[in-house]
């Protein structure tokens, strides 16, 4: 068996015994590895003689799934940057130094999805913390849902997820809905003085979503045209809140 092959067994072999209950429904370690090198290789870069590739790695996990790691988390990262390192010396790509991956928490984030961010680090980046943070790249989100809807007896019924582009990243919009504006406690939070403190809100609207204004100062425009009342959001809408422009996905 090549080391690629030991990797994957001894990543799947935390889903045996007492761990396999534990992730029989939630976000498995393959399916982070598997995201990870897909990220691995969409984040190459070319010199003349070398691919270089990112060497930072965040995985965000909702507050269920985390908890869910904490007792094989070192375990999990440990095989899951062997399986890296692996992926990169089979097709020939270059990293700055060893895999570095970390395990967060995103309260956005719902049973079963994850994220990954990534970012390429040197050496001379390492005491800038500053720096780090605004270099990484944007988070992709990813979810098992697709295997473990059937495991419910009475599974809900499959409704898209919708997310937001901001200020360079993607994030989640929650199942309940997410207030969008200037204040800390909304749900999307938006640095720019044009936005109010709470400016408008994404709803759901029977089996998509839609946004509304919240009473805000400036106004909400979607592709160009004022929101003065709640109205249905598709795939690629640009919203224009204060000086800021957001993007809605659905997937």
């Amino acid at each position: 068996m090549n080391i690629f092959r030991t990797v994957e067994s001894k990543l799947a072999g935390l889903l045996e015994g007492g761990f396999g209950r534990m992730f029989r429904s939630e976000v498995r370690p393959m399916e982070i590895a598997h995201k990870l090198v897909r990220e691995m290789d969409e984040h190459r870069t070319s010199s003349v003689t070398r691919v270089y590739v990112p060497n930072e790695y965040l995985v965000w996990l909702s507050p269920e799934d985390r908890a869910r790691y904490q007792q094989v988390e070192d375990e999990v990262i440990d095989e899951l940057c062997a399986y890296l390192l692996e992926h990169a010396r089979r097709e020939e790509l270059t990293l700055a130094s060893r895999p570095v991956i970390t395990f967060n928490t995103d309260e956005q984030l719902s049973l079963g999805e994850f994220g990954i961010q990534v970012r390429m680090v040197h050496e001379e980046d390492d005491d800038s913390g500053e720096l780090r943070q605004a270099e990484h790249g944007h988070t992709m989100i990813y979810s098992a849902a697709a295997r473990f809807r059937g495991a419910s007896e009475q599974p809900e019924r499959e409704q898209q997820r919708a997310f937001v582009l901001a200020d360079g990243k993607r994030l989640v919009v929650p199942r309940r809905g997410a207030t969008v504006g200037r204040s800390r406690n909304c749900d999307i939070v938006l640095d720019d003085v044009g936005v109010s403190r709470q400016h408008a809100k994404v709803i759901r609207w029977g089996e998509s979503w839609a946004i509304e204004d919240l009473g805000s100062t400036n106004g909400l425009h979607v592709n160009g045209s004022t929101v003065s009342e709640p109205r249905e959001l598709q795939d690629g809408d640009r919203i224009q809140l204060g000086n800021t422009e957001i993007v809605f996905q659905l997937r």
